[in-house]
């Protein structure tokens, strides 16, 4: 048994992704960013209901997709069974003390990977690192971004079941603790702290209200124009893209 333990049903992460599934321009500027960073065979750790997945698969990129649930597993076949550039859906928990036993099919097997939102909701993060970094080729990259700053730490927090948040310097220590060489880095989402700190600290909600996420989907451009003024460096997220050496 992972240490990593967790409910098939996951009513509040599912409500907060299906909310966000709606936000096409945010899911768009989160793939934009991110992809860049990812080629060859890829892997996205913690697919979910595929909300980033689907911008890989409609822009014809192949892509392997993955999350710890079987019922994400079947929803994301089902969703998107219909697309050529997917090549699998599987089950895989990042949080497996015995990776390498469990997976073995999987080890050296990837050019890019990449974990969004994921690496917070595991207690051990240095093992879910080293577990990434094993089905990474030589020279193969590693995406991770995790929620900023713990100061933001919230009831949103709580209900996602989130360990922790983190810095650039926290995040990349991870890599470099896991001898990954840190290739970039950077903040994102500037204006997004705002709409967190006050929704989920002094309104103290327990999920992302859906009038929010509409309306913070519709104002992307002005918010992506804000992370270009201050170079990303602040913002509700943190990024760090690391090479296997």
């Amino acid at each position: 048994m992972s240490e990593f333990q967790y409910k098939e049903e996951d009513e509040v992460g599912e409500n907060t992704l299906d909310v966000i599934s709606n936000a096409d321009r945010f899911n768009s500027w989160m793939y934009r960013v991110i992809s860049k960073y990812t080629y060859g065979e890829i892997l996205e750790i913690g697919s979910g209901i595929g909300n980033i997945s689907a911008c890989y698969l409609e822009n014809q990129r192949k892509i392997t997709l993955s999350d710890i649930r079987e019922i994400y597993c079947k929803r994301l076949r089902e969703k998107f069974e219909r697309f050529p550039a997917l090549q699998a859906v599987k089950l895989i928990d990042l949080a497996d003390p015995k990776f390498s036993e469990t997976y073995r099919s999987e080890l050296n097997k990837y050019d890019s990977i990449f974990a969004l939102n994921v690496v917070e909701h595991i207690e051990n993060d240095h093992q879910a690192i080293a577990n990434a970094k094993s089905m990474l080729k030589p020279g193969g990259q590693l995406v991770i971004l995790v929620p900023a700053y713990q100061t933001l730490y919230n009831k949103f927090d709580i209900g996602l079941e989130h360990y922790r948040r983190y810095t650039q310097k926290s995040l990349c220590k991870l890599f470099t603790d896991n001898k990954l060489e840190v290739l970039h880095r950077q903040y994102f989402n500037f204006i997004g702290i705002f709409g967190w700190y006050v929704s989920g600290k002094l309104m103290k909600n327990d999920s992302i209200p859906e009038g929010q996420m509409g309306l913070f989907n519709t104002l992307v451009p002005v918010f992506k124009a804000f992370d270009k003024i201050i170079l990303n460096r602040m913002g509700l997220s943190v990024i760090a893209v690391g090479k296997k050496v």
